[in-house]
This record gives structure tokens, C-alpha cells and sequence, in this order.
């Protein structure tokens, strides 16, 4: 004679447990894909409102199409930075360049503006360039803690000339889990220690509070070892593959 299986028993927990594990499951999987949907839907949807009006009704999709076709100001801001970029790299570009920025510059208010946006989009831009797209390692909040860093620039004369005199260099230390929020310091550039790793690994290990390593978290752990001992060179070597 056979008994059913009472209610909370092995059957109804293995059960649970499954179902459980099915759904964590399919939220790791659902969970990226939305997630980038739905931002990447965002940006383009923002864009294609800002062109919108600027551009002919006889030259929107929608116009001759029963449904909304999304992206047509993304490929017409894509074009027209594109233009430009070709129209500036002439003499004829150039010139009204120049006769814009000195229009520009005989504004109040405006001036200060244009020059620090203009400033900031040159640096973080820039192909030549090496801003933000170095990652260091400073001891930070406290001794024996590190935390991970952009490596920025030299520090302007007017600030190394009130700073003590020695090598310093300026970095920015990105906040959990929005890096784009951090602090702006100076650091002695002897106490900095660059490590080997993409802006882009950095960018990750701070969103993910550690959860998401980069692939270099060994040589990593090795540096940081190596810093608090004082010894850099020969413990990255160690790390070294």
C-alpha cells in the first residue's frame, strides 16, 4: 500500500528548491537583455525627439509608414557629426570654425561655458591622447586599503605651485555603483602605481562592487600585495603570466 507524500515533505521541497533555481535562472538570463533594452531604446528614443523637429516631416519614416520606425535621428545625428567632422577638416571649415569661436568668445557667460565643454570634450576624446584611459591603484581611504583609480594628468602650474614639491599627479576615484561620481584629488605620483588594466575592466569592477573581475585580478591582487610591501616590480613580475 502506497502513501501520497504529505504536504512540506522531500517531493514538495525538491519541488521548490527547482522552481526556485528556474526562476533566478531565467532572471539572470532576462535580466541583462532587458535591462539594455531598455536603455538602449531610451537613448534612441531621446535622440529621435530632439531631431524630430528639426527636421521635414517628408523626411521622417512615419510619414509614409503605418508604424513608428525608431532610429531615424540617431543615423541623422550620426551623418551630420560625421559632416562636420569633414567640413572642419578643410581650410574653408576651419575658417568659419574659427569666426564661430570668435563670436563666442565676446559673450559673457557663454564664453566660460564654451571653453570649459570645449575643453572637456578634447580631452576625454581626444584619439592621441592618454587621459582617463590609464587605471592606477592609490592607498585609500586608510593605510593598508587600496582603491582602484583613473590616472588624469600633471597637475596645472598654478596648483603645483601650491602643492608640496615633489612628483604629483591627478586621479579620479570613481564611487559604487555609479562610477561617473567620485572624488578629484592629487596624489604623489611615487604612492601612485599603475596597474595593467582597460578603463573598461575598471569601470565594471567598480559598478559591480567586485562582483564582475576582470580577467587581470590576479596580477591585480598581487599589485596591491606589492604596494603594501613596498616591492612593485618584483611581485608584478610574479604575477606576470
Amino acid at each position: 500500500m502506497t502513501t501520497e507524500p504529505k504536504p512540506g515533505g522531500p517531493f514538495h521541497r525538491s519541488l521548490l528548491t527547482r522552481l526556485r533555481s528556474w526562476f533566478f535562472t531565467g532572471l539572470v538570463i532576462f535580466g541583462p537583455v532587458a535591462a539594455t533594452a531598455y536603455i538602449a531604446w531610451w537613448v534612441v528614443d531621446t535622440i529621435d525627439n530632439w531631431v524630430k523637429p528639426l527636421a521635414p516631416a517628408s523626411l521622417w519614416p512615419d510619414t509614409y509608414l503605418p508604424i513608428h520606425v525608431p532610429g531615424f535621428g540617431v543615423v541623422a545625428v550620426l551623418i551630420g557629426l560625421t559632416l562636420l567632422g569633414f567640413l572642419a577638416a578643410n581650410i574653408t571649415g576651419r575658417t568659419f570654425l574659427r569666426l564661430g569661436e570668435a563670436m563666442v568668445d565676446r559673450t559673457p557667460v557663454v564664453r566660460g561655458l564654451y571653453k570649459s565643454f570645449k575643453q572637456i570634450f578634447e580631452t576625454v576624446f581626444s584619439q592621441s591622447g592618454d587621459h582617463f584611459r590609464r587605471v592606477g591603484l592609490v592607498e585609500f581611504p586608510m593605510k593598508g586599503s587600496w582603491s582602484v583609480v583613473f590616472i588624469s594628468s600633471e597637475p596645472a602650474r598654478a596648483v603645483a605651485a601650491a602643492l608640496p614639491e615633489q612628483p604629483m599627479t591627478s586621479v579620479f576615484l570613481p564611487c559604487t555603483p555609479n562610477p561617473t561620481t567620485g572624488f578629484y584629488f592629487f596624489v604623489p605620483t611615487a604612492d601612485l602605481i599603475e596597474i595593467d588594466m582597460t578603463p573598461e575592466d575598471a569601470a565594471k569592477l567598480v559598478m559591480s562592487a567586485g562582483l564582475i573581475q576582470p580577467e587581470g585580478q590576479v596580477a591585480l591582487a598581487a599589485m596591491a600585495r606589492a604596494a603594501q610591501l613596498g616591492k612593485p616590480n618584483a611581485a608584478a613580475a610574479d604575477a606576470a603570466p
